[in-house]
């Protein structure tokens, strides 16, 4: 019950066939053809053009990034400090009706 059944291998149905022989090709030499006339490289990225409304925009968006990134990690960081004030306020309390609680008996 607890022997682990191995599977055996399937034994192959068809007849095997021989691998294809591939035949060697002959080389021809190669016709000679005139070298082309060399072209100018033309550049792979289009410059860019910074007029000064582009970089107003570039500058706006930056900041307006920075600005709602840093709103985000502040109220992150409130939360973070409300939490652990409110936990503290909550630990005073039990702390305290413990004592009261000890103190009656």
């Amino acid at each position: 019950m607890f022997r682990p059944k191995i599977p055996t291998m399937p034994t192959p149905t068809g007849l095997a066939k021989p691998p294809a022989v591939v035949e060697p090709t002959t080389v021809s030499p190669n016709v000679q053809t005139p070298p082309a006339t060399p072209m100018t490289p033309t550049p792979s990225r289009p410059t860019v053009q910074l007029t000064p409304g582009t970089a107003l925009a570039l500058v706006g968006g930056g900041t307006a990034v920075v600005l709602v990134l840093g709103a985000v990690l502040v109220s992150l960081l409130l939360a973070v400090a409300i939490t652990g004030a409110s936990v503290a306020v909550c630990a005073v309390v039990l702390r305290s009706l413990l004592a009261s609680e000890a103190k009656r008996r």
